[in-house]
Formats: structure tokens, sequence, C-alpha cells
């Protein structure tokens, strides 16, 4: 039999929450250990809940919204979502700013550092599908190739090349965007130049 219970309606019902939310909310821990273990409520991580059935969403960039609201997008899963690249990332790749620590989430998360000097360069908030007024932050098309050719030793020559090659393709893209957003991020102006070079 499922647990009822006139609690439920105090939750909020298009959001994640946490125990002490919930406490505010007038639903004490012990009832909130009794709507999970019922199945009425299901844990998105450590400490942070959500009523079953009311989320349609990416639960991993959820709970990493919520848990770093810096939390940005980045390399291989940034050029993706951009479609820019045919492989699917096994992890969602994130960035935070250099010395803020990752939270720890279940899903399957790679965290970078970024500089914090150039972390909101060409950095925009996008909304998480099936959450109202849950945001991510993504890196542009442009500044993730930057970063593909940066950090090519990691993210892999070939995904830069890939990336660059059906950006160039498209219409309305300017190389002079890119060599510009490669002068202020170090150790991709030279790699980016050479591809450039082969590709135009």
């Amino acid at each position: 039999m499922v647990y009822r219970s006139p609690l439920i309606d105090k939750l909020p019902k298009g959001s994640p929450f946490t125990v002490n939310e919930a406490s505010r909310l007038g639903v004490p821990k012990a009832s909130l250990y009794r709507l999970r273990d019922s199945g009425v409520i299901d844990q998105l991580g450590p400490g942070l809940y959500f009523l079953s059935r009311s989320l349609d969403a990416d639960l991993d960039l959820l709970e990493a919204a919520y848990k770093a609201p810096l939390a940005t997008i980045c390399l291989s899963s940034a050029l993706a979502r951009h479609g820019l690249i045919d492989e699917i990332p096994s992890t969602i790749d994130l960035a935070l700013p250099r010395g803020k620590t990752p939270p720890k989430i279940a899903g399957p998360i790679t965290w970078h550092q970024f500089d914090k000097a150039t972390f909101d360069l060409d950095r925009t908030l996008v909304p998480i599908e099936g959450v109202e007024d849950a945001r991510i932050g993504i890196y542009s098309a442009e500044r993730s190739i930057v970063d593909a050719f940066r950090l090519r030793a990691s993210a892999g020559y070939e995904t830069g090349i890939e990336a660059l090659r059906n950006w160039l393709k498209r219409p309305g893209s300017q190389p002079a965007r890119l060599m510009e957003l490669s002068t202020a991020i170090p150790r991709s102006k030279g790699p980016l130049r050479v591809a450039m070079e082969v590709l135009l």
C-alpha cells in the first residue's frame, strides 16, 4: 500500500529540496524519511530530495546546479550540446573556478578547475528542462572549442579538430572571434592557429 500524507502538499512540486527546507515547510525529518521509504519522494543525492514523478529532468545536472551554482558545462559535454562533435560523453564535464571544492555527486560528473580570471568568459545560463527556474552554466561553442585546444592533452586533440571543422561549416562562423577568445585564454592560441591554417 502506498503511503499517503497531507504533508506531500507542503513540499515543492517542481524543484529539489533539502531536509532543512522540508522542515521549514512543516515536514519533519521522520516524516520525510517515511515518505522516501514509501516511494512518495525520491533521493536525488545525499540530503537532496524531490517528489517522485514530479521531475522529468537530467537529475545529475540538477544536483550539480543545486550544490554548485557556478557549475558550468564545458569541454566535450558543451561541444556535444552545441552539436559540434558526434561523441556522446560518458561523463558530464563541469567546470568550477579554481579554488572551489567540487561537491560530491552520485552521477557521472568529471569536475574541471578553470582560471578565475577567465571563468565567466562566454559563459551563459541555460534552463534545466523539466524544472521551473533551474538553470546551469554552459560555455559558448566558441569558448568550448578554444578550451578543447587549450586542454588538448586531456580533451583530445581530435576532439578540438572535429569541433572546429564542424563549427567552420556553420553559416556566420567568425574565425576572428575564435582567435580573439584564444588571446584571452592562455595556451590555446598557437594550436588553434595551426589547426585553422590547415582547415581554412
